[in-house]
């Protein structure tokens, strides 16, 4: 029904996968050159997708449109609230109570701000690595110190070092765990034991948790998530932020949904948060969990089948290639240790070399060298050429 085969042209649009591409991996400007052409490249980078958003999300927003004013909108009816948390209950048989449910413009303007409300100057946040890297500026930029756990590596698979974490957790300076869930960039989708395991560690040491499960919509379509709140209903001290964003391809609409249990902590972002929301995010976002579950489902299986695809030919033509199907998200983690040294940047490597956009391991905080991360969520063509690229010029070196 829908065309994930479709090539769309984003360039000129301002968009920070196509135009904004030397700032951020390589942070340079215009000046800098590649033997290839801004429009000859494989963009495989940037966690956003090269698919259409739903029409029914479109539709939202020009009826929005039509009434020709947009002036300051916060979320006021219940239609939104009742939306998002119907979605909650069919998907993931979880609700929340409306009060709780507060909006910001991101998920990572949210975690700037909640370090900040949640820890002291001298307390601590620990994350699980690799991380997404965020994590880590949010702690940066609050001067909080982080805290790193590495995950467990059995060739591709990864796993929680339970030890590990419960002695850094026991630190009473360590006050806040952000936990990602699913994991980006391994693809984990954490189970309801290992969900318990790092739950209780962090009751037992009353610790705060932001749960960032941004990726939640897009699992395999044989797995399952679980809001971490979910398992603790009685604990306020998880923040749990989703978003449609990932899910339905509206980044640049900037709206996430963050859900504060906790009365003092919800009393403080109310009054510090500057809470206006986009009215035409809004709309597309009511529309998109009223009506884009069809959609959602068919992508789920046409990125299954991009994964599939992925590790056949990583197989056949970089047989020491490390890589096990993400769980969740449409972000592929390839470990090309057999292939490149640690002191090797992959990404300015495959720009020259392949004309391929990526992020490299160095990226996501530690334990990820020799990493490539992989954007899938593009039409088949274009990650079968893409591939192509990465493998040719890696047999080539």
């Amino acid at each position: 029904m829908y065309n994930f085969d479709e090539i769309i042209d984003r360039r000129n649009t301002n968009a920070m996968n196509t135009d904004g591409f030397r700032d951020y991996i390589f942070h340079a400007d215009d000046s800098m050159t590649f033997p290839y052409k801004d429009e000859e490249f494989i963009r495989m980078w940037v966690a956003d997708m090269e698919f259409a958003i739903p029409q029914v999300i479109i539709d939202a927003i020009k009826e929005r449109l039509d009434r020709r004013i947009f002036g300051y909108t916060r979320i006021f009816s219940d239609t939104y609230y009742n939306a998002f948390v119907n979605w909650c209950i069919r998907r993931y048989g979880w609700s929340f109570e409306r009060k709780h449910l507060v909006m910001s413009n991101g998920i990572i303007p949210a975690l700037y701000e909640l370090v900040d409300y949640i820890c002291k100057p001298d307390e601590k946040v620990i994350f699980l690595t690799p991380s997404y890297a965020y994590f880590k500026y949010a702690a940066d930029f609050n001067h909080r110190e982080c805290v790193c756990a590495d995950l467990i590596n059995d060739n591709g698979r990864y796993s929680i070092d339970f030890d590990d974490f419960e002695r850094k957790a026991a630190d009473e300076k360590t006050t806040l765990f952000i936990l990602c869930n699913p994991h980006n960039p391994t693809g984990r989708v954490w189970t309801e034991e290992e969900l318990r395991r790092l739950g209780d560690i962090c009751v037992k040491n009353d610790m705060w948790i932001i749960s960032d499960e941004i990726h939640c919509d897009l699992l395999r379509v044989d797995k399952k998530h679980i809001p971490l709140a979910n398992l603790f209903p009685e604990y306020e001290k998880i923040v749990t932020c989703m978003a449609p964003s990932k899910t339905f391809n509206m980044a640049g609409l900037m709206l996430s949904n963050i859900i504060i249990p906790n009365a003092k902590l919800r009393e403080i972002w109310l009054s510090r948060h500057y809470n206006f929301d986009n009215p035409l995010s809004v709309a597309g976002a009511q529309a998109a969990y009223e009506e884009g579950e069809l959609w959602l489902e068919e992508l789920r299986v046409y990125l299954d089948d991009n994964f599939h695809f992925t590790r056949d030919y990583l197989a056949e033509n970089l047989p020491k290639a490390v890589f096990e199907i993400s769980e969740a998200t449409y972000l592929a983690w390839v470990n090309l240790s057999a292939y490149f040294s640690k002191d090797e940047d992959l990404s300015m490597f495959f720009a020259y070399k392949a004309g391929v956009l990526l992020e490299g391991g160095g990226m996501f905080v530690q334990n990820s060298d020799c990493f490539i991360r992989l954007n899938l969520a593009c039409p088949k063509s274009v990650l079968a050429e893409g591939l192509k690229r990465i493998c040719d010029a890696i047999n080539t070196k």
